[in-house]
């Protein structure tokens, strides 16, 4: 059984920043990659970064670049995201995402709200 658990969501005014944790635990053997995304209310779910465990290279959404920082910590299996000069429109939950051992894993999510 493999869980995510995310952290660090919450309110914050336009131009701040937040750092969300996406732990996991469980059987997990080879990982692959670690990503984010997010889903903003009446909207699809969208990709947002990913980091591939082999090499570390980064990926970011155009939407975000720039602005928001995918980092690892492989040893702990935790994957992070820092987000800086957030925008109204960053609003959403947002998920991680871990795809290992060929299966996808999702954590439950965590709400950022960005306003005034």
């Amino acid at each position: 059984q493999v869980q995510l658990v995310e952290s660090g969501g919450g309110l914050v005014e336009p131009g701040g920043s937040l750092r969300l944790s996406c732990a996991a635990s469980g059987n997990i053997f080879t990982i692959y990659n670690m990503a984010w995304f997010r889903q903003a209310p009446g909207k699809q779910r969208e990709w947002v970064a990913t980091m591939f465990t082999s090499g570390g290279s980064t990926h970011y959404a155009d939407s975000v670049k720039g602005r928001f920082t995918i980092s690892t910590e492989i040893a702990k299996n935790t994957v992070f995201l820092q987000m800086n000069s957030l925008k109204p429109e960053d609003t959403a939950v947002y998920y991680c995402n871990i795809f290992a051992s060929s299966v996808d894993y999702w954590g439950q999510g965590t709400q950022v709200t960005v306003s005034s």
